[in-house]
């Protein structure tokens, strides 16, 4: 049986800094040990160390952040996240965001802008000007 209100949680506001960092360690212990049901769930090809180090990311990318408003926000949008992910209600595509080919090591930069704009529209031109026959 589908129950939507899984995970639900009420919006609330952080009392002080103490009180919202203990709901953004909350939060994150609650992605880690999620990690191995995401990736069963979802049926990724992805090791969850990998998950793992893809959530420490994101929860690092606002490391810096000096305002309680805006924490609340933040820990209100990885819920949200985290109750999508978790009730199954995204598809395959929105986990494998995260893990874009932009992000690859190996990934390169086109040296200009025209450079980068023939590469990805060389073939759909291509395409476009061939001959009907």
């Amino acid at each position: 049986m589908i129950n939507p209100t899984y995970l639900a949680q009420r919006t609330r506001s952080s009392a002080n800094w103490n009180d919202a960092k203990r709901r953004v360690l909350s939060s994150y212990r609650d992605w880690l040990r999620a990690a191995p049901e995401i990736q069963s769930m979802y049926s990724l090809n992805i090791p969850v160390s990998r998950i793992r180090t893809k959530t420490r990311q994101e929860f690092e990318r606002h490391r810096y952040v000096a305002q309680l408003p805006v924490i609340d926000v933040l820990l209100f949008q990885s819920h949200v996240e985290y109750q999508e992910t978790l009730n199954y209600w995204k598809q395959l595509t929105h986990i494998l965001k995260y893990f874009r080919a932009e992000e690859d090591p190996k990934a390169r930069l086109p040296q200009n802008f025209i450079n980068g704009f023939l590469e990805v529209s060389s073939p759909a031109w291509a395409n476009a000007c061939a001959p009907p026959y």
